[in-house]
């Protein structure tokens, strides 16, 4: 059942007629881009998908985010939290309009000599995951991630990497096998880069790990999540959610305790592993709540004189600026190989 599904699934997304100028790849614990050794510098856009205007306005700040040294974005087919983003079917096949949006963030980011982290399940409390719950098994989640690796392999699109199973969601929610998952993909694709995401012993299947996965010696390491650990409550704990609101609150909100603390873990996992995206309510809250997000703008400088003051509404400086500016500071425009 599951083969005739994924033989169907194959064929309902048209190839494309241009390959890609730029690939991603790994050299032992190197990541390469055309073959030069680069480090990620990425913010987390995980609910670009949400819609078209959304996914344009992505694109059109790519060249701004790269002015600021911002080599690479990671987007989500589902999820993200609030978001709500059903980027997979019921039967595993990908959603035409979210991989029509994917596919043209990745392709603009091509242009740009940008990465993307395509991620995969984000099985959180979203409500994308109503339609699979207790319909879907193991056999559907390698189903999924494979027809991705299989949509990124058609349209060879190489400037990318995956993640299956965003910090292991689906894993510990159904008991599923993340390295089922990658080897589901790596079956389609050996060459897509695919990643692991859990605090669970890492598999070696992985071509790199990420975010709550512990380091594996000789592969790459990166941040792709990265949040101030300085922050009250926890940055995605009581920090930013409140029962009963469906989005976050204290929205692009940052403490200068706060932001010292994330630019120095910045610098640090760029300086000593492979890299590191920065995650901010800012660029991941959702349309709900009359909030109108995601933000797909640096926004402003967040110098907010109380972070809890009406803690539900947009604070007219907030957002992520004073970190691009930190970055550009410290490593210049981002500047992709030939």
């Amino acid at each position: 059942m599951l083969v005739a599904v994924m033989l169907a699934a194959a064929v309902l997304v048209p190839n494309p007629v241009q390959a890609g100028r730029y690939t991603l790849t790994v050299s032992g614990d190197q990541l390469l881009l055309n073959g030069k050794q680069i480090k990620i510098i990425g913010l987390r856009t995980s609910n670009a998908l949400v819609s078209d205007s959304k996914t344009d306005e992505l694109i059109a700040n790519l060249p701004v985010f790269k002015s600021y040294g911002v080599n690479t974005v990671s987007v989500f087919f589902m999820g993200s939290r609030f978001g709500d983003v059903r980027g997979y079917r019921p039967d595993g096949s990908l959603n035409p309009a979210c991989a029509a949006r994917m596919g043209r963030i990745i392709e603009a980011a091509d242009r740009q000599g940008m990465i993307v982290l395509v991620g995969c399940l984000y099985w959180s409390n979203s409500q994308a995951k109503q339609a699979l719950v207790g319909v879907w098994t193991q056999a559907h989640a390698n189903l999924a991630v494979a027809n991705t690796v299989r949509w990124l392999r058609n349209h060879e699109y190489r400037n990318v990497f995956v993640d299956p199973d965003n910090e292991g969601m689906a894993r510990d929610a159904n008991g599923w096998s993340i390295a089922e998952m990658i080897d589901a993909g790596h079956a389609v694709d050996p060459k897509c880069l695919i990643g692991y995401n859990e605090h669970a012993a890492p598999p070696g299947n992985a071509d790199l790990y990420l975010h709550h996965s512990s380091k594996v010696s000789g592969k790459p390491w990166v941040q792709s999540e990265g949040s101030p650990s300085s922050t009250p409550g926890g940055y995605w704990g009581s920090y930013s959610k409140e029962n009963g609101y469906y989005n976050y609150i204290r929205i692009g909100r940052y403490s200068e305790k706060m932001k010292a603390v994330q630019i120095g873990q910045t610098k640090s996992d760029v300086e000593n592993h492979g890299g590191y995206v920065l995650a901010s309510t800012w660029l991941q809250c959702a349309p709900s709540e009359g909030v109108g997000g995601p933000f797909m703008t640096p926004g402003g400088p967040a110098n907010c004189p109380d972070v809890d003051e009406d803690i539900k509404t947009l604070q007219s400086d907030a957002g992520i600026l004073w970190w691009l500016k930190a970055i550009q500071q410290a490593y210049g425009p981002w500047l992709p190989p030939p």
